[in-house]
């Protein structure tokens, strides 16, 4: 049975739920889905049964590793939600998420406030302008501290919180909340008879009505600074009316300017039906962005514009693409313009094809439910593309655009996979391409000196999940070797080049000259490349070429065949013949000319540093950071978090393969740690020695 369209875009919400791991994202998730009436039964993380952790590597650990979407409905508005994991390893599900959501929810732990992963999925957020609301959840725990949560957020993530409640208790005494727009109150029972209708209104406890007062004058004053007749009327004693306080919410958070705050414990059933509202009155419907922008399909710097609106020609962004046993593959998109309908053809921009679209399908975590149309503002699965990838446009095919993509980290770490059986050797490589499809932060490469095909990741957790997967879900056994650090080369040196190729090849004579410059840049992420030739006669989609010769050389080094990092790229001169010059030519002269200068200009090895954070009982504090020492990690300071001490450090790769388990026996198991990827640094000469087999 179809699924009926909903039209109004004024009622669509497409959020995120987003945190460190831990802090109670899928528990939120999984109480929104049963207040909204999509779920019936409360499914619980520690049992394995919550809905959005439907993967069986999920259930078993207890995180989430892949970004799951549902839709659910809330006083008449559609929420279309996706829950992210909050492991560092699978930060890229976050990224691509993010980049197709109109909002998202950071959840917060109570006890802890802002800790690492937190940083970074904010981060994320302010790349892509992601409004956002902050939930404080876990408040009935120990140790739970909302204002000191709400300060770590301004403190730490540079934003500006609002509370727009207040706890009443803390602890095993939290009970409820103040909204103080309304200066009333939600109380949730301990154990309510039905979970349903689970809550009841009052008037604000005594011992929290000064405090109460104060919080809604600040609140006021904030929103005053944000909009010229609200400022009017509080700066003449004048009342605002409940509207227009939502109204100027509502604009300062889709503008980034506030982040409101609310709070309460989602595995206890406090604080969930108020969140929605907020997720209705202060998070934004698709049509109130501008319009979205792109470029020309043909020319890349010809700027276009689509209308977030159903009467414009369709576009859309695969963002997620997953392996399903049914169908093979599911391209998850966001629709910002136009309609899509069930065997439609339509046009992907990144390769130039036309695909026609099977199924359409709401996903509901693991269950599907089948459309046979979707429209702007929508996010929904389809089925029958082969071409598509994360990050590509597809759009009406007589209407073409191309929007931003998205840019992902490299793989920090890899390990040599071989088949256990002439039975798995045919599926294993196909196996693996395909989880590369769907994943793009995991790489599958060859090493032609060896012979080894090598799986590279995020982390240790990730492979260990790829590896699981092609057990479990592939029926592939393979052989794992041990962990190796994915290194990377740069040069330290500006060195130019000169590499003219004249030669017969083929019976047909190549004449091509490329004079190029390379130096360090200091952004790390990826190559520039600019070219500063005047020459009008010189074919302009030649540089192009020369441009992906040399992005295509920066995937091996000289020293070790790493891929190369941290080079700015100047194309100085060419040397061409109208009659024989050719796009062939170009791109190998370049690639030589490349080649030649990064040899010339002092290459080093660069070896990829980690961001630790470490949180330790003081009697074990001694230990730990001597075994830190030991694997030559830079401490930069130590500082008191919740009775622990929190050390901060950075700490090569190589140095912390089965840290978890000494961490744990240093501290008879008290002590935990995160660990994420932060920049690469030139790897000491005994690294390079070792992987020579020098002396």
């Amino acid at each position: 049975m179809a699924v009926k369209t909903n039209l109004d875009l004024s009622k669509i919400r497409n959020i995120g739920i987003m945190a460190h791991i831990d802090a109670g994202k899928t528990t939120t998730t999984e109480r929104i889905l049963f207040y909204t009436g999509k779920i019936y039964k409360i499914g619980e993380v520690h049992e394995g049964t919550a809905t959005m952790d439907w993967m069986i590597q999920e259930q078993e650990r207890g995180i989430t590793i892949t970004a799951a979407a549902i839709s659910c409905e809330w006083d008449g508005n559609t929420i279309n939600i996706i829950d992210t994991p909050g492991h560092v390893d699978f930060t890229v599900e976050v990224e691509r998420s993010l980049r197709v959501l109109d909002g998202a929810i950071a959840v917060f732990d109570g006890v802890s406030g802002v800790e690492p992963q937190s940083e970074t999925v904010w981060r994320q957020a302010n790349k892509y302008h992601v409004p956002r609301l902050a939930f404080i959840n876990k408040l009935d725990r120990v140790g739970a501290n909302f204002h000191e949560s709400v300060s770590s957020i301004r403190t730490k993530l540079n934003a500006n919180p609002v509370p727009f409640q207040l706890p009443i208790g803390i602890e095993d005494s939290f009970e409820g909340v103040v909204d103080i727009l309304t200066m009333t109150t939600w109380i949730w029972p301990q154990n309510p008879k039905d979970q349903k209708e689970n809550y009841s209104h009052g008037e604000i406890p005594s011992d929290l009505v000064e405090e109460a007062k104060v919080a809604r004058e600040n609140l006021i004053a904030t929103l005053a600074d944000l909009d010229d007749d609200l400022a009017d009327k509080y700066l003449n004693g004048e009342e605002p009316s409940l509207e227009i306080l939502k109204s100027v919410a509502r604009k300062g958070t889709i503008a980034g300017k506030i982040v409101p705050v609310f709070c309460g414990s989602a595995f206890k059933n406090k604080g969930i039906q108020p969140l929605l509202n907020a997720i209705i009155d202060f998070l934004p419907a698709p049509i109130d962005f501008d319009v979205v922008h792109g470029l020309s399909a043909d020319d890349k710097e010809k700027p276009l514009e689509r209308q977030r609106t159903v009467d414009e020609s369709f576009s859309a962004i695969a963002f997620k693409i997953m392996s399903d046993p049914f169908v093979e593959n599911l391209t998850f998109i966001r629709v910002y313009s136009g309609i899509l309908k069930a065997g439609q053809m339509v046009q992907n921009t990144r390769v130039g094809k036309k695909e026609r679209v099977g199924r359409i399908l709401r996903m509901m975590a693991n269950q599907r439910e089948d459309l046979q149309e979707v429209h702007a503002g929508d996010i929904c699965a389809i089925a029958g593309l082969k071409l598509s990838a994360t990050g590509d446009t597809l759009c009406d095919v007589a209407h073409q655009i191309r929007y931003e993509s998205v840019v992902f980290p490299e793989p920090v770490i890899s390990v040599a996979i071989e088949p256990k059986s002439q039975a798995d050797s045919g599926k294993l490589l196909d196996t693996l391409k395909r989880l590369e499809r769907e994943d793009p932060s995991f790489r599958v490469q060859f090493n032609a000196e060896t012979g080894q095909t090598l799986i590279c990741g995020m982390g240790e957790l990730h492979l260990d999940i790829i590896v699981d997967r092609l057990k479990r879900e592939f029926k592939v056994n393979a052989n794992i070797g041990t962990p190796q650090v994915s290194y990377r080369e740069a040069i330290t040196e500006k060195n130019s080049v000169k590499f003219l190729l004249d030669r017969e090849a083929a019976g047909e004579r190549q004449y091509a000259g490329v004079t190029l410059s390379v130096e360090p840049s200091a952004d790390q992420t990826a190559m520039s490349f600019t070219s500063i030739i005047k020459e009008s006669r010189f074919p302009k989609d030649f540089i192009q070429v020369i441009k992906q010769g040399v992005e295509e050389s920066m995937h091996s080094g000289p020293l070790a065949g790493y891929g190369l990092l941290g080079i700015k790229v100047t194309l100085l001169a060419v040397d061409f013949d109208d009659q024989i010059s050719d796009a062939v030519a170009f791109k190998i002269a370049a690639a030589q000319a490349f080649n030649k200068g990064v040899r010339e200009a002092s290459p080093i090895l660069m070896e990829p540093v980690m961001a630790l954070e470490v949180l330790v009982p003081d009697d074990y504090l001694s230990g730990v950071i001597n075994d830190l020492n030991s694997r030559h990690a830079k401490i930069q300071n130590i500082s008191q978090k919740n009775q622990l001490q929190c050390i901060h450090a950075f700490v090569p790769l190589a140095g912390m393969f089965g840290y978890s388990t000494q961490v744990r026996s240093a501290s008879q198991g008290r002590a935990t740690y995160t660990m994420s990827f932060d920049h690469y640094e030139p790897a000491p000469k005994q690294v390079l020695d070792k992987m020579f087999g020098r002396d």
